[in-house]
């Protein structure tokens, strides 16, 4: 028989604890997406936003969010290529689709900081999902003078055909040959709140006016529901991307839930961060590893 490596038992350890557990609750980071082949640098990059590097002298996507362009009509240009391309198209690489597949036969529950809506594009219920920080698919008062977000998929496809892309049939966002895009969208397609007037922005979680809305607190409800009805069944934490940018949402939670409850385990895989505290000990394993390649080997079932 071969002896299997460090990294090799640790998924086979792994993947004895998934086939073990009643219940799996999933922390989802951003290198999860990044995984998937959502890049927000190099060839992605390019790609979409190559005419507002070169005028502005970013080569990020996240750098690009930021920038304080002069005009609304600039902003909304930018951010609805972003939106488009990081919302409403698939990722370039089947990640998701790995993952629900691991989850297919498990009582499951998905904690996710991302803000792509990937999960529910995989076919995840939407029953099961609660997105903390927001979704680029909506859009709040900027005030906000009222805690009703909107959905956003119609307007920005209007901005982005209005700047000389195109959107084919699955979604994807293309340049027609010889096309140049225009940097900024006509005025009439700059977005208000329907109530004060004010503009309307992303309903993405930065300061204190990021709007919690009806749907965001029905999410809360039902993942503190169901952690309430597993804390007697045997659980997996399993932590997936996630980094230090906000870790008391998901990460320090999992930690201090496995810590008290005698039939939780903690498993992260992340590449480069992959860390558990000492206080778990036999409880957990980090695998320091490519999210996607480790959910493939286990769907696989290379290591059972």
């Amino acid at each position: 028989m071969r002896k299997l490596g460090n990294q090799e038992n640790k998924v086979s350890r792994l993947q004895e604890q998934l086939s073990a557990a009643e219940v799996v609750i999933v922390g989802a980071g951003a290198g999860l997406s990044a995984s998937a082949g959502f890049d927000y640098t190099g060839e992605r990059f390019s790609r979409y936003f190559q005419d507002f590097g070169d005028k502005y002298g970013f080569d990020d996507m996240y750098s690009g969010g930021f920038y304080p362009y002069q005009t609304l009509e600039e902003y909304w240009a930018y951010w609805s290529r972003y939106i488009w391309i990081n919302r409403y198209q698939n990722p370039p690489k089947p990640v998701y689709n790995a993952l629900l597949e691991l989850m297919q036969e498990k009582k499951y529950f998905v904690l996710t900081t991302n803000v792509d809506h990937q999960f529910q594009r995989a076919g995840f219920d939407k029953e099961r999902l609660f997105y903390t920080q927001g979704d680029y698919g909506l859009c709040q008062c900027s005030k906000p003078c009222h805690n009703l977000t909107y959905d956003n998929e119609e307007q920005v496809r209007k901005m982005i055909e209005a700047q000389g892309f195109a959107v084919d049939g699955k979604g994807q966002l293309t340049l027609p040959q010889g096309v140049r895009p225009a940097m900024s969208i006509p005025t009439e397609l700059v977005p208000y709140c329907p109530r004060c007037g004010k503009t309307l922005t992303m309903n993405l979680r930065a300061d204190d006016t990021f709007v919690e809305d009806a749907g965001w607190q029905t999410a809360s409800e039902r993942y503190t529901a169901f952690l309430r009805e597993a804390q007697h069944q045997r659980t997996l934490f399993l932590e997936l991307g996630t980094g230090y940018n906000t870790p008391a949402i998901i990460k320090y939670s999992f930690w201090r839930m496995v810590s008290r409850r005698p039939k939780a385990f903690y498993a992260c895989i992340n590449l480069g961060e992959a860390y558990a505290p000492a206080e778990l000990g036999a409880k957990s394993v980090c695998i320091n590893g490519d999210v996607g390649e480790v959910l493939k080997t286990l769907a696989d079932g290379e290591h059972v």
